[in-house]
């Protein structure tokens, strides 16, 4: 099945001169939703992983069925202030300021194998504050997983000391 072609660009969003890779027609496909997540479930399922772990939000539409499917625990990374327990949390540069992601301190266990999900690989500012939370809670990254790659940005280069794969890549 051709995914591609359930990638919307939309023009100057979320600002002027941003093409944005838009997933939501590929989400409002059943046949093609369920096609990425059994094609990105197969990719993980390569690097015994024992846990997936979705970054907020669209992390969570990949993350959660992957899970399911392939019988492992799911964990979200959130925004500040929107787990209910005990977090860990770090700061992380953003193209015009800063942002925090934050896990819950007993959200992955020491030694445990890891896959991040989420559902674009731009600048990899996000993925990469994911992998320090959960290196700082001595898990182990196993790979990082996307929908979508931008190979125009440099996500993969910031990523460098992990795994990546990515099911649709542009450039």
């Amino acid at each position: 099945m051709d995914l591609y072609s359930f990638i919307r660009d939309v023009p100057d969003f979320p600002k002027p001169g941003i093409v944005f890779k838009d997933i939501t027609p590929l989400l409002g496909d059943p046949k093609a939703f369920a096609h990425a997540i059994d094609e990105m479930a197969q990719m993980i399922e390569a690097h015994d992983v024992q846990r997936i772990v979705g970054i907020e939000s669209r992390g969570f539409l990949f993350g959660a069925p992957i899970a399911v499917k392939l019988g492992l625990g799911f964990t979200p990374v959130r925004k500040p202030r929107k787990l209910p327990w005990r977090t860990r949390s770090v700061d992380y540069d953003l193209e015009y300021g800063t942002d925090t992601l934050e896990i819950h301190e007993d959200g992955v266990q020491h030694g445990e194998r890891v896959a991040i999900l989420d559902d674009l690989l731009a600048t990899g500012g996000t993925a990469k504050a994911a992998t320090v939370l959960i290196q700082g809670l001595g898990a182990t990254i196993a790979g990082c997983f996307f929908a979508v790659e931008l190979g125009f940005l440099p996500g993969r280069e910031r990523l460098k000391d992990h795994f990546v794969d990515s099911l649709i890549h542009y450039g």
